[in-house]
């Protein structure tokens, strides 16, 4: 009896350890190390993408720019083109990298991303109708932010069933919505005037060509809520692991706890769709990374993927404008991502569950 209560205690210990993290798989580096890392070499991306352009600026000049100094040209191309879109790939690429890691938490499947619920697809359709229609382009920002949140609610509803939420249902639901958003936009896009056409291509490529104050003033402070949010959700998130027999032992709502998440990922996505577009890959390989390098722990595993969320688009969108034409940012998020996706995948072969 003394031996079986032993047992039982060792094991809801062990399973309560889980749930907060403190039995996290061993990580590759030391979280502050990678931390330094990360951080160091997103500030040096930044600042390479204040000087790089049609007209690249020597460390001398950026330096007299930024105090507002030397040559008003310079401090015009640094403040008022260059910095709006540094700052807006920062803050979409941290809202897609931190949406990727809580959904693959949530739905415990590491290919979930936000193009997997439709909430892409959504913001997206809202785009290309205000844009193929010729509505007026101030609302563009708002209609996707809009159109991701309505199609959230609408994977949430048919993802419904009598005692919650069915992952399963979740997924297919996205999938579904997906597919029909898709054709709805292919079938705007046909029927519009051919300038207007062209100017939604661009935006459902993912581009950060352009970006003003304007979009980051709308959408930058829900985003910024948003992460902070999602940072706070880790330990929803490490239960949700465990599975759902073990959650609800520990006293979870799994159905509360997966509104949550979903409502603060959907927010996120929309939020960057609206500023830059449909930009792939990063909510995908980003957390695959991140878990590489520190471990499974989502108190770790959230704030590393805001980061680096950060630095992937940074680094994409610094390389889309060294060619003498610029490349959009989604074409280079693909190309950057689909190798290393497949990299990863061949890593993982050896290992249970994969990825």
């Amino acid at each position: 009896m003394n031996a079986n209560q032993s047992v039982k205690k060792t094991s809801v210990k062990t399973t309560r350890e889980r749930a907060k993290g403190t039995t996290n798989s061993s990580p590759s580096l030391s979280p502050w190390l990678a931390g330094v890392a990360m951080v160091s070499a997103l500030i040096f991306v930044l600042a390479l993408s204040l000087r790089q352009g049609a007209v690249q600026l020597s460390w001398h000049e950026f330096g007299l720019a930024l105090l507002r100094q030397g040559d008003l040209r310079y401090q015009t191309i640094l403040w008022d083109l260059r910095l709006p879109r540094v700052i807006a790939a920062a803050i979409v690429g941290s809202a897609l990298g931190l949406s990727g890691a809580l959904l693959q938490g949530m739905l415990r499947n590491s290919l979930a991303s936000p193009f997997l619920l439709g909430i892409s697809a959504g913001a997206g359709l809202a785009a290309v109708a205000i844009l193929s229609l010729g509505i007026w382009q101030i609302w563009l920002p708002m209609g996707a932010w809009l159109g991701g949140v309505l199609t959230i609610v609408l994977v949430y509803l048919l993802a419904r069933t009598g005692t919650g939420i069915s992952v399963e249902r979740l997924i297919l639901g996205g999938v579904a919505l997906s597919s029909l958003f898709g054709a709805a936009q292919s079938m705007l896009l046909l029927l519009a005037p051919e300038g207007q056409t062209q100017a939604a291509l661009s935006w459902l490529i993912g581009s950060l060509n352009g970006r003003c104050g304007q979009e980051i003033t709308v959408a930058g402070p829900s985003i910024l809520v948003s992460l902070i949010a999602g940072c706070l959700l880790a330990r929803q998130l490490n239960v949700l692991s465990l599975g759902d027999d073990l959650a609800t032992g520990l006293g979870t709502s799994l159905m509360r706890s997966r509104i949550i998440i979903g409502l603060v990922a959907t927010l996120l996505t929309a939020g960057a769709v609206s500023i830059a577009g449909l930009v792939g890959f990063v909510g995908l390989i980003v957390p695959h990374g991140v878990r590489l390098l520190i471990g499974t722990d989502y108190r770790l595993v959230l704030p590393f993927s805001l980061l680096g969320g950060a630095l992937v688009l940074s680094a994409a969108d610094l390389l889309s404008r060294l060619g003498p034409t610029e490349v959009p940012v989604g074409i280079v998020t693909a190309v950057m991502g689909a190798p290393v996706f497949l990299w990863l995948l061949y890593r993982s072969r050896n290992t249970v569950g994969g990825l």
